[in-house]
């Protein structure tokens, strides 16, 4: 659907954490009235609509992906299972009911724990600042096939995390930094490259507010088991701990955090 310019503007300033439910509703209000163009009267109007109806809006937490369900176009993983298992797991917590027992007044868009699940480390769904992120990964290594040194994957790689050397069968793989992609031996025409394991990083404890803070990583590359389980541990940590709402980084303790990386260690 299109919108003026006036109107995309103004959704601009909307939090990105509900700008996308927002603009969906300020679409799907614009057709039900019989419109073509969004223009910033119908902005104005919704937004007025969403904020005091805010309550009904709310259900304990926020799942959200890059992509949704079509997929991100650089995946390192196909995802769409894991978030349906993640969600399930997460509606049986009734989170939405411990949170109305824990806060005092009316429940807020802050007040929701929050999930993000990104298909490449690109990460547009932020999991950096989210309570929980899951970053798709694909590791890759080398087989016993001789590389032609044709640089495919050194231009494919934009961590420069691969180096060929002259007279060498192998390319280098800098582990340091690279950030598990899979775009290498996505290009790799030898098959020199190839995938040793795929599945997802895991990023704790981040959040934004009057003490933002960056989610802190889990060593090591998860399943899918694994991922659901690490989901469990920290909801199980969160509904003990959280007594207002507070949010998961603000309990997260370095000690909390050492025991579930010891308890998946690889």
């Amino acid at each position: 659907m299109e919108w003026t310019k006036e109107a995309d503007d103004r959704i601009q300033k909307v939090p990105f954490f509900v700008r996308k439910r927002v603009r969906a509703r300020v679409e799907k209000e614009a057709k039900n009235a019989g419109k073509k163009v969004v223009s910033l009267a119908d902005v104005k109007a919704t937004q007025t609509r969403y904020l005091t109806g805010m309550a009904s809006e709310i259900k304990g937490y926020q799942i959200d992906t890059c992509f949704g369900p079509s997929g991100c176009p650089n995946q390192a993983a196909v995802s769409d299972q894991l978030l349906e298992k993640i969600e399930s797991l997460v509606k049986e917590k009734d989170l939405f009911g411990f949170l109305k027992k824990r806060v005092k007044g009316d429940l807020k868009f802050h007040h929701e724990f929050r999930i993000t699940l990104a298909d490449c480390p690109n990460a547009c769904s932020q999991p950096q600042i989210k309570d929980i992120g899951i970053i798709a990964a694909c590791l890759p290594q080398l087989t016993d096939v001789s590389c032609t040194l044709c640089e495919t994957c050194v231009e494919a790689c934009r961590e420069n995390a691969i180096t060929l050397i002259a007279d060498h069968e192998y390319p280098q793989i800098h582990f340091t930094r690279c950030l598990y992609c899979g775009a290498c031996m996505n290009v790799c025409p030898t098959g020199t490259i190839s995938k040793s394991a795929q599945g997802y990083r895991i990023q704790l404890g981040g959040k934004l507010g009057r003490h933002p803070q960056l989610a802190k990583e889990l060593p090591g590359i998860y399943d899918e088991d694994q991922v659901l389980q690490i989901v469990n541990d920290c909801l199980h940590l969160y509904t003990q701990n959280s007594q207002h709402g507070e949010r998961f980084g603000q309990i997260l303790t370095s000690a909390d955090f050492e025991e579930i990386a010891a308890r998946y260690k690889q």
